[in-house]
């Protein structure tokens, strides 16, 4: 049995409790000739992270786009809290609970923070209710102890995880039970990153379905339950965050010698041969 395999039994043998929230069965994707998405299989339940890893061209994107209600599949099954559902465009999909936040994170710069979460959405926009809005405002980042200095300062001013933060806490108005993020640390330093992941875990501690894609290998060990590789439009695995580079790596190139595996083979080598001065 190859690593990649044991990785990807460590994960099924011990199933998590609980319907999924978000059930894909046999989920395809063609653009006229190009098949982006084949047969994917996906279950997400609530209060979990489940990332969604791969190379670039791997369908990651086209899959949250399927779930977001921007792009319909070519053939498959969706389920969303036990019912068949059909997801004809973003507002179907936010009226069922699926909220995206994608990597552009759609923040109108000039405008404020409290502005940013209700655009779209204003309490009685004919004559705005702004106290309302920004008591609400106030209560969405403090349940996400978010380090927000005021919400009525133009988002251009803040810093890119308190962006995300307000992008996190926009998705969350309209209480939804699934959150997509489509690369969420990308582009950030060392401190706003942590801060966005700490922003993940609270999210999952409302009881929330979150799924992450992201390129960081340690941003996902971080706060992941369940690793899902996709590769060239497939399943190719499905880990917990405790499975080695190795192995990930493997399931998400198709290649088991690579810069990784030799180094993991060294590695082993030397731990297995005897010390140099063990004789003396």
């Amino acid at each position: 049995m190859t690593n990649t395999e044991q990785g990807a039994r460590r994960v099924q043998d011990t199933p998590p409790a609980g319907d999924p929230v978000l059930s894909l069965r046999g989920i395809s994707k063609h653009f006229g000739a190009v098949s982006a998405l084949s047969d994917i299989d996906l279950d997400v339940r609530a209060g979990e992270v489940v990332a969604l890893v791969g190379d670039n061209g791997a369908g990651k994107s086209t899959l949250v786009k399927i779930l977001s209600g921007v792009h319909q599949p070519s053939s498959g099954t969706i389920r969303f809290q036990g019912e068949t559902v059909t997801l004809d465009d973003p507002s179907a999909a936010l009226s069922l609970g699926i909220a995206t936040v994608f990597q552009d994170l759609a923040l109108c710069e000039n405008l404020d923070v409290v502005a940013n979460i209700f655009l779209g959405k204003e309490l009685n926009p004919l004559q705005m209710d702004e106290v309302s809005m920004e008591t609400r405002s106030w209560t969405l980042l403090n349940e996400l102890s978010a380090r927000i200095p005021s919400v009525r300062v133009a988002v251009a001013s803040l810093s890119g995880g308190q962006r995300q933060t307000v992008a996190i806490a926009r998705s969350l108005l309209l209480n939804p039970k699934l959150i997509l993020l489509d690369e969420p640390t990308a582009a950030l330093g060392v401190a706003q990153t942590a801060e966005v992941l700490d922003l993940i875990e609270r999210v999952r501690d409302r009881g929330l379905a979150v799924v992450m894609i992201s390129h960081n290998m340690e941003d996902v060990r971080a706060v992941a339950d369940r690793v899902v590789v996709l590769r060239l439009g497939r399943n190719n695995g499905e880990f917990t965050p405790d499975a080695s580079n190795e192995e990930l790596v493997s399931a998400i190139t198709g290649a088991s010698n690579n810069s990784v595996s030799r180094r993991a083979g060294r590695r082993q080598a030397q731990a297995a041969s005897p010390h140099p001065e063990a004789g003396l």
